[in-house]
């Protein structure tokens, strides 16, 4: 089942897009499918026609994983006021 993952790489704009897997401590390379802008943008860096960018893993900063459909549905934390 695909992963959605937000990159964050210094100096540039975050990058979205899905993986297969997550990657593991032993990873240099971070391989990302349908990449898009945060908004669903093209990244005006890359061909309209790529679909698998490769991202090599000590140019990231930061990586966020996005909730699937099983996890939207799940009540997290509510606070009553």
């Amino acid at each position: 089942m695909p992963v959605t993952l937000v990159l964050h790489i210094p100096n540039e704009e975050p990058v979205a897009g899905e993986v297969d897997e997550m990657p593991g401590p032993q990873d240099t390379l971070i391989v990302l499918n349908n990449p898009r802008r945060r908004d669903g943008k093209d990244i005006h860096y890359l061909d309209p026609e790529v679909s698998t960018v490769l991202f090599p893993v000590n140019r990231i900063t930061l990586i966020e994983v996005m909730p699937g459909a099983e996890e939207a549905d799940i009540i997290g934390f509510v606070r009553d006021e």
